[in-house]
């Protein structure tokens, strides 16, 4: 008997991968959790029946959510990443000898927990000591913070359950608080795509850009997540991405699977129908 996970990204549209073995399923107080095997994918995690990871291709979201930020200013010290459970963007952060100290509050300990058993690939820099983490909602942990960190980012799940707050103007407006007066603040913008996760695009983005004076959208290929055409709000007091130094990025001389610097310019070279929803985000 063969066994499929499904995931629905559209009423009319579902994605299947054939699962060789399953590790974990446990309903925490926040969510499911489930830890699957596949031929294809290796290992992969679900939450609420939805794609966060697996260890295929994981590397193109963990690069791309901390890399270009990174890059656009490399003198970074002070770092907060709101959810990210998995440890994947903590795990590419402490590769910066740089940052001193990397805030990690995700609500579910119990994610955490899996990651470390199950998915050592991502959790494997969780225990570095420059890593402190926060088992809380960011919403609330973002409230008391204040002129704090050169970079936020916020590695969270869609717009609904745990991660339902993580996308409203009053925790943007906190960011913004929160930050440093250069501070620069990187989100997972969803999908373009399918009208549902692009309205929650929208919105984010409008909300977003009402706060910062530098305010872009940027994308990456991710082939587990709905359409494969991810993109990542990039929004700054101070820094324009596009006007970043990258010669300085490449002089550390990081390996990186998906990120480089005609990356770095690239990404932020948008289809013309995201452009379009970017431009009517107020409608």
């Amino acid at each position: 008997m063969e066994l499929w996970y499904t995931e629905e990204h559209t009423p009319d549209v579902r994605m299947s991968i054939r699962v060789e073995r399953q590790y974990l399923s446990k309903q925490s107080r926040y969510q499911r959790i489930d830890v699957f095997a596949s031929k294809e994918f290796g290992r992969f995690l679900t939450l609420d029946g939805l794609m966060m990871l697996t260890e295929k291709d994981e590397y193109i979201y963990h690069d791309m959510i901390v890399h270009v930020a990174m890059a656009t200013n490399p003198d970074i010290r002070q770092v907060l990443v709101i959810g990210a459970g998995d440890g994947g963007s903590v795990r590419e952060l402490t590769r910066y000898d740089g940052v001193e100290r990397i805030d990690m509050v995700e609500i579910d300990k119990e994610v955490v927990d899996a990651c470390r058993q199950y998915l050592p690939q991502t959790a494997c820099k969780l225990d570095d000591p420059r890593v402190r983490i926060f088992y809380e909602d960011g919403l609330k942990y973002i409230r008391r913070r204040e002129n704090e960190y050169d970079l936020i980012i916020v590695d969270s799940t869609d717009p609904f359950g745990p991660g339902e707050g993580l996308f409203t103007k009053e925790f943007y407006g906190n960011c913004y608080k929160a930050l440093c007066a250069d501070g620069i603040l990187v989100n997972q913008h969803e999908c373009s795509y399918y009208e549902a996760y692009a309205q929650n695009m929208r919105r984010a983005h409008k909300r977003i850009s009402e706060l910062f004076p530098v305010c872009r959208v940027y994308q990456a290929h991710i082939p587990t997540y709905p359409s494969g055409h991810w993109l990542f709000g990039f929004a700054s007091k101070k820094f324009d991405p596009l006007q970043a130094d990258t010669a300085r990025w490449e002089a550390l001389g990081l390996h990186t699977k998906y990120y480089n610097t005609d990356i770095h310019r690239g990404c932020f070279a948008l289809p013309t129908y995201v452009k379009e929803q970017l431009e009517n985000a107020d409608e």
